[in-house]
């Protein structure tokens, strides 16, 4: 099984030649290949932090389900937008994110990219703030009173995290421009030392960022949940349209392997945990068992894999109420179901 490594942005996300022959030089998976050859099809997927949401994909990769079906498949970290990028360069056959990120990166892409199963169904964004600091209640008043004047580790800019904040932000009324201080660290792991040392009075994040800062007293339980929105297409599996068209086999095998392993998360919690302690070994147990009873809790992973229109009408609206996105887009053009339809 392939870890997961950090892309070199210095280099321009150019991988090397073998791992670009991976992308695209091998022969298509055939039947005898996911019966059990070791002639597998090479696929790397870019993702933008090594998150714990992202779980039904490392369990895909660690329980062999992608192997059994030809595939060996790869995840590599892209931080600072650059997972979406890298698919469009050709760098990556696949990417993990927001179906807003790739919205936005099809205006100027003639080979739109598309999304094909969903894995976390979920705003999974959420805020804390520093320990002794906390709105007097949960109303709209109480939390427009709570942000004016604070200082708030709100992600890098163009993030989804950073999006749902501004939209949070102009939904109570304030301008995110003048009535707060941003902070838009390109690195998510700051968030817990930021809010410790001070530098920011609220933080955004997701496990294992909450339960780290509750572990160090920095933060208690994260007053804002953006998972009360519902169904929202937070982080999807998405490849080209020319990928659609002109390999569709490996389309559906990689489709299959994913919508395995998110029954499995859901059904096996054993099998989850086992994985999740794998994945992430320099987390504590009591780190990696908070992150499962809070994505369990919160109906973080998609049961079915099927991204639906309300899922991306609610990740879309946020970029068109902050002002990133503009102009008009369908959900026939930014989802592509097939693929699930024919797994389920």
């Amino acid at each position: 099984m392939k870890k997961s490594r950090m892309l070199p942005l210095l280099l321009g996300l150019a991988l090397t030649g073998s791992l670009l022959a991976g992308c695209g030089g091998k022969s298509e998976p055939t039947a005898e290949a996911a019966e059990g050859s070791t002639e597998l099809k090479k696929i790397v997927i870019a993702e933008p932090v090594h998150s714990t949401g992202y779980l039904p994909l490392y369990l895909a990769q660690r329980e062999g389900y992608f192997k059994k079906r030809g595939l060996d498949v790869e995840v590599i970290q892209a931080a600072g937008g650059a997972h979406v990028t890298a698919v469009v360069s050709g760098d990556a056959w696949g990417v993990i994110g927001g179906t807003e990120s790739n919205a936005l990166a099809n205006k100027k892409n003639s080979d739109p990219i598309v999304s094909i199963v969903n894995v976390v169904n979920r705003a999974n964004v959420y805020l804390v703030a520093k320990k002794g600091l906390a709105p007097a209640g949960d109303s709209e008043a109480d939390l427009k009173e709570f942000f004016m004047g604070k200082k708030i580790n709100a992600g890098r800019h163009g993030g989804t995290p950073n999006l749902l904040i501004r939209y949070l932000l102009i939904y109570l009324g304030l301008d995110p421009e003048k009535d707060v201080t941003l902070l838009e660290p390109a690195d998510a792991s700051t968030v817990v030392t930021m809010v410790q040392q001070g530098a920011a009075d609220i933080g955004n994040g997701a496990e294992p960022q909450i339960s780290d800062g509750i572990s160090k007293d920095v933060w208690g339980e994260p007053f804002y949940k953006f998972h009360d929105f519902g169904d929202f297409s937070y982080s999807v599996l998405s490849v080209k349209q020319s990928t659609i068209e002109k390999d569709p086999e490996t389309v559906q095998l990689f489709t299959d392997a994913i919508i395995e392993a998110l029954k499995v998360v859901q059904e096996d919690k054993e099998l989850a945990m086992q994985n999740m302690k794998a994945e992430f070994p320099t987390l504590s147990d009591d780190a990696i068992q908070a992150s499962l009873d809070r994505a369990y809790a919160d109906n973080l992973w998609s049961p079915d894999g099927f991204i639906t229109e309300a899922a991306v009408k609610q990740d879309m609206d946020v970029l068109i109420k902050t002002g990133i996105f503009t102009g008009e887009y369908a959900y026939d053009q930014l989802v592509d179901m097939q693929f699930v339809n024919s797994s389920n």
